[in-house]
């Protein structure tokens, strides 16, 4: 709530605050600042939605200030205290929130809308307001197509990730949003994510596979591959059976190859489930929740509530058309991000969605020719490397989330979610996902491949080493490398006794020189 007593300019449920504040709902500004853009239009409607992660204000100072969520601007940047102004401060210094505008236009109908691009209508921004309503809504204003005004982009590319776009003649604009009305989150330009693409990690990684043999290249490739099926279910806090690990690894090594539409993720959530006697397959035709059961009253406690299943369909139309035609003009790994938490907020499936999540980052990688040919980059390593990070990520969203859905707990200690929640999984910000896909994909192509490699290198040094030593089967000379492994180089004294007691000290003295010298360690 504001502070009591504030001044307001406007009438009926768009009166806007023109009083300088220190508190904004639950949010508390660093200082005394007016409401501007998407917080004075989210306050003036009182718009029940997901709180932009940074918000806009008008400060009292000539100088600009960044803290605790809040971008405050001069004086000299306020905007007029109308609807027009404050959607017109938006699209300029804070991007597009596809979220709030949506619920901002059921708010205002389209009366308002139109009068805000009668007062200007060869205006840029007016344009894009227009576009954004009959995009969003459906609903054809009532007036008649411009004939003025330059064409201009309806997503900034130098703020947001966009796409190629198509000209949108009523309008003059294009239409570069990456999406579609039934999903389109979006990805603001980080001074990261500039300085990540600008390293272009793809061809780093083909540098890479170029310096290592091929024989030795597809070694490291399969024991990626099982590294990563490995820990995509660790993070879900299993431990599958050795020949389902290999059916998903196998999977994962074939992502890409296949268009992605619904038949295709529901052939995958089989290979993923394995035995499905007691989980139904498909789309959930009920609701869903992430979290705890009461152990007494088993009432549901979710810290993420899924979307409502008659949502389901529409939005993961959404999701698949996005990755079909968000490729040209957007970084891989962007798309990506989207792509695959999206579909784990959606969480459509009653089991499996965490590991098709993961699956859908292979997907985007391997159909855009990030990775080189036959390698399989361990994400789902790096993330189970990062879990506190992956799961920071994740809530970020879900506590923005989690108070806006209304629901009730069912007979089965489900939920039913009451209210219309499928925008919120439609439109969100993904930049945190992409900066933290970004950081995952870097550690595989630094660190993973090129150490799994040397690994390898050393691997076969050594055992070349101690075969020229004394002869010895394949089998027992990989269990003498284990050994030394897990014993910091040196062999262990129970070792020595028992499965290697044949052995002299000398030759163990010396075994354990051709460790150091091949591992390094």
């Amino acid at each position: 709530m504001t502070d009591r007593g504030a001044a307001w300019e406007g009438g009926g449920s768009g009166r806007f605050c023109t009083r300088p504040l220190l508190q904004f709902r639950e949010e508390r500004l660093p200082e005394r600042a007016t409401l501007a853009g998407y917080s004075a239009l989210i306050e003036a409607y009182d718009l029940q939605v997901p709180l932009p992660r940074t918000l806009g204000a008008i400060g009292e100072h000539h100088r600009v200030r960044e803290e605790g969520g809040w971008r405050l601007l001069t004086p000299r940047h306020a905007p007029v205290a109308s609807l027009g102004g404050h959607l017109t401060f938006a699209l300029k210094w804070e991007g597009i929130d596809l979220a709030v505008l949506k619920r901002l236009f059921a708010e205002t109908g389209p009366g308002p809308i139109a009068e805000v691009v009668e007062a200007a209508p060869s205006g840029s921004y007016a344009r894009r307001i227009w576009f954004l309503y009959e995009w969003l809504t459906g609903e054809r204003l009532d007036r008649p197509d411009a004939r003025a005004g330059r064409y201009v982009p309806v997503v900034d590319p130098e703020r947001q990730f966009a796409g190629v776009g198509e000209t949108a003649t009523r309008y003059r604009v294009r239409n570069n949003l990456p999406g579609t009305p039934a999903f389109c989150p979006l990805v603001f330009r980080t001074a990261a994510l500039e300085e990540w693409i600008a390293l272009d990690l793809a061809q780093r990684a083909r540098d890479i596979a170029a310096r290592v043999p091929r024989d030795l290249l597809a070694r490291t490739a399969a024991f990626l591959l099982l590294r990563d099926s490995r820990s995509s279910y660790a993070i879900e806090g299993e431990r599958a059976p050795q020949d389902r690990m290999q059916r998903w690894g196998r999977a994962i090594g074939e992502a890409g190859r296949r268009p992605l539409d619904l038949e295709e993720l529901l052939r995958l959530q089989k290979i993923v489930i394995g035995d499905h006697r007691f989980v139904r397959l498909g789309l959930r035709a009920e609701g869903g929740f992430v979290g705890e059961q009461d152990r007494e009253t088993r009432l549901p406690l979710p810290v993420h509530v899924s979307a409502r299943p008659e949502d389901l369909e529409d939005l993961l139309g959404g999701l698949l058309a996005f990755g079909r035609g968000a490729g040209a003009g957007i970084d891989a790994v962007v798309v990506a991000a989207v792509l695959a938490f999206g579909f784990v907020y959606m969480h459509p499936l009653e089991d499996g969605n965490g590991r098709l999540h993961r699956y859908l980052i292979h997907h985007v990688l391997a159909e855009r020719g990030y990775h080189p040919p036959g390698l399989v980059f361990p994400v789902s390593a790096a993330i189970l490397d990062r879990i506190d990070d992956y799961r920071g990520v994740l809530e970020g969203y879900s506590q923005r989330l989690l108070p806006l859905v209304r629901w009730e707990p069912t007979a089965l200690g489900n939920v039913r979610v009451l209210n219309d929640t499928g925008d919120f999984y439609r439109y969100f910000d993904a930049t945190p996902h992409a900066e933290f896909l970004y950081r995952c994909v870097r550690q595989t192509i630094e660190r993973d491949l090129p150490g799994e490699a040397d690994f390898l290198r050393g691997y076969d040094a050594f055992c070349r080493g101690v075969s020229a030593l004394l002869d010895m089967p394949d089998r027992t000379l990989d269990l003498l490398f284990r050994f030394l492994r897990q014993n910091g180089g040196h062999l262990s004294q129970r070792a020595r006794e028992r499965e290697f007691a044949s052995l002299t000290g000398e030759e163990v003295h010396r075994i354990e020189e051709i460790f150091r010298e091949t591992l390094g360690e």
